[in-house]
C-alpha cells in the first residue's frame, strides 16, 4: 500500500480529503492552531477506507490505520465546540470535513467530530493538505456509526 498525499484547493478536492479522513481518530493534544503562521495542524490515525475489504488470501478482513498529518493554511481564526482543551489525551473521532463558503474565496472549514464536537476554521481560501507519515498497521475493527453521530455541530 502506498502512502497517501492529497492537496485540496476547492470544495470538490476537500470532499475527497473528507472521505479519506472519515473515522480518523486523534488526540486533542495532537491539534494546534498557529495564528502567527495562519495554520491549523493535526496528526491523526486515519482508517484506510480505500483498501478496506475482505482479504481473500488470509480469509479475514483487511482493516488498516495509518498515521497521517493534516494542515490547513491561510487560517484567519479558529473556534471549537464541545471539545475540552484541558484534556490533551482526550480522543476525538473525525466524521467529516465540511466547507461553508463566505465571500469567495473565503469561508469556513469545519472538522466535525462524533458527539457534537467541532473545530471551525475561518479561511482566506481552501488550502488543505493530507499526508501519510509512515507504515500502516492492521486493526480488527471497522468503524461504525450511530444515527446521532450523523449530525454536524451547530455553527
Amino acid at each position: 500500500m502506498s502512502e497517501l498525499r492529497l492537496v485540496a484547493l476547492d470544495r470538490e478536492d476537500l470532499e475527497i480529503i473528507s472521505a479519506h479522513l472519515q473515522d480518523a481518530v486523534l488526540r486533542v493534544g495532537d491539534m494546534a492552531y498557529l495564528p502567527s503562521q495562519k495554520r491549523f495542524a493535526a496528526v491523526a490515525n486515519r482508517f484506510d477506507w480505500q483498501n478496506a475489504g475482505d482479504d481473500e488470501q488470509s480469509g479475514g478482513k483487511n482493516y488498516v490505520r495509518r498515521r497521517s498529518a493534516l494542515h490547513i493554511d491561510r487560517v484567519l481564526d479558529a473556534k471549537i465546540q464541545n471539545i475540552s482543551l484541558t484534556s490533551a489525551d482526550g480522543v476525538l473521532n473525525l466524521l467529516a470535513v465540511q466547507f461553508d463558503e463566505g465571500e469567495p474565496p473565503e469561508g469556513h472549514i469545519t472538522l466535525v467530530f462524533a458527539g457534537g464536537g467541532g473545530v471551525r476554521l475561518h479561511v482566506e481560501c481552501i488550502e488543505f493538505e493530507l499526508q501519510d507519515l509512515g507504515p500502516a498497521w492492521h486493526t480488527k475493527n471497522r468503524p461504525e456509526h450511530s444515527e446521532e453521530d450523523s449530525g454536524s455541530p451547530a455553527s
